[in-house]
């Protein structure tokens, strides 16, 4: 049965696997293995887009009132998690494109921002947001 624990479990795991992604894509960069580092950040990218597009999609046409029952506490962490999520999508995709274009300045810069955002994503969406 879809409901709102359902979906945030989903995401959990979504957020685990694609940080997992992340950070192989971070290890081939260590070993300067730029090509697997970029097509690892478009897997992350495409992944996390869907995860973002396919939740969208679930509370927008779906189900308007899958997160209605939450109390307020819950409905206070799911803001905060989005506080972090949504930038994170936003720059996942300029990052992407400065990074194919061999514009490392700004790629950096979007990166040190990104890094922040996704932290966050990962800390409130794994332990903050219920699911049982």
């Amino acid at each position: 049965m879809l409901n709102g624990q359902v979906v945030i479990l989903g995401l959990k795991i979504a957020v685990g696997a694609a940080t997992l992604i992340l950070l192989a894509s971070l290890l081939a960069l260590a070993r300067s293995n730029f090509r697997l580092h970029g097509r690892l950040n478009l897997i992350f990218f495409i992944l996390t887009f869907a995860a973002v597009f396919g939740l969208e999609l679930l509370f927008r046409v779906v189900d308007p009132t899958l997160f209605g029952y939450f109390d307020e506490p819950t409905q206070r962490a799911l803001r905060i998690h989005l506080s972090f999520s949504i930038p994170s999508t936003f720059l996942i995709p300029a990052m992407y494109i400065t990074g194919r274009t061999g514009r490392r300045r700004v790629h950096l810069t979007l990166a040190a921002l990104f890094g922040i955002a996704w932290t966050g994503t990962v800390v409130t969406g794994i332990f903050f947001l219920p699911h049982n």
